[in-house]
C-alpha cells in the first residue's frame, strides 16, 4: 500500500497504529487525520504545498527514499513533525501525521507533552504528534517504520489498518499558503468527529486564492 501515491495512500492510513519506543519508554499513537504531499514529478500535477515541490534537497532526501521510512523535519525551528514516506520507488512524496489518539504510554506522552491538558491534546497537531511519540529531528528522520530498525536509540513500527476506518472525510490541508492550502488540494483526511482531530486554519494567501478559484 505505502508504494502508491501519497493522495491515494494517506485516507487509508486514518485508524492504524504508529508505535514508537524512545529510551526504554514506548508509545503508540492511532492515527486520526494525515495530509498527502506529492514531489516534483509525482502524480498527475505539480503540487506547490511540498516540501519537494522543487526537486531533491539535504532536506527532503528522505522524502526521495524508500516506503515506509519517517521523514521527521523541524517546523518553525521547533518542532519536530513526522511524514510516511509513500509513493512509487524512485518518486518523491509523503503523509504528514496531522493527529492521533494515544492509546499506548500515556504517562510517557504526558511527560514529553506538559502543556496538554487532557488525553486528545497529547497529539492534536503534528508538532505536539511528534513531541508526543518522541521522535526528534534531526536524529530520528528516516527511521524505518517497516523493520522496525533501530536509530539512535528509536525504534518504529507502523501497523496498518485492517479495513478502512467509517466516517473518512476530506478537504483543504491545514496552514498551507496559497493555492496549495485551498480545495485544489483536497489532500487533508480525518475521521470525522474524532476529539484529537486539529482545528483548520486558513495558510498564508489560501483563503484569497480560494475565492478566486
Amino acid at each position: 500500500m505505502l508504494a502508491g501515491l501519497p493522495v491515494d495512500t494517506a485516507p487509508r492510513l486514518l485508524g492504524g497504529i504508529l508505535r514508537v519506543t524512545v529510551g526504554g519508554a514506548t508509545v503508540a499513537a492511532r492515527l486520526t487525520e494525515v495530509e498527502a504531499y506529492h514531489g516534483r514529478g509525482t502524480g498527475d500535477r505539480p503540487d506547490p504545498g511540498s516540501h519537494a515541490r522543487m526537486g531533491r534537497t539535504a532536506r527532503n532526501a528522505t522524502m526521495w527514499g524508500e516506503p515506509g521510512h519517517l521523514y521527521v523535519y523541524l517546523s518553525h525551528g521547533i518542532h519536530s513533525c513526522v511524514n510516511i514516506v509513500c509513493g512509487p520507488e524512485g518518486e518523491a512524496g509523503g503523509v504528514l501525521l496531522r493527529a492521533a489518539e494515544i492509546v499506548e504510554g500515556l504517562e510517557s506522552a504526558f511527560a514529553r507533552r506538559p502543556a496538554a491538558r487532557t488525553a486528545r491534546e497529547l497529539a492534536r497537531g503534528p508538532g505536539r504528534l511528534g513531541d508526543a511519540v518522541g521522535l526528534r529531528h534531526p536524529i530520528h528522520d528516516g527511521i524505518d517504520a517497516v523493520t522496525g530498525a533501530e536509530l539512535a536509540g528509536a525504534t518504529a513500527r507502523l501497523f496498518l489498518p485492517v479495513a478502512e476506518v467509517p466516517g473518512v472525510t476530506a478537504g483543504p490541508r491545514v496552514g498551507v499558503a496559497g493555492l496549495a492550502g485551498t480545495d485544489a488540494y483536497p489532500w487533508r483526511f480525518w475521521i470525522a468527529g474524532d476529539p484529537t482531530v486539529s482545528p483548520f486554519r486558513w495558510g498564508r494567501g489560501a483563503q484569497a486564492a480560494a475565492g478566486g478559484a
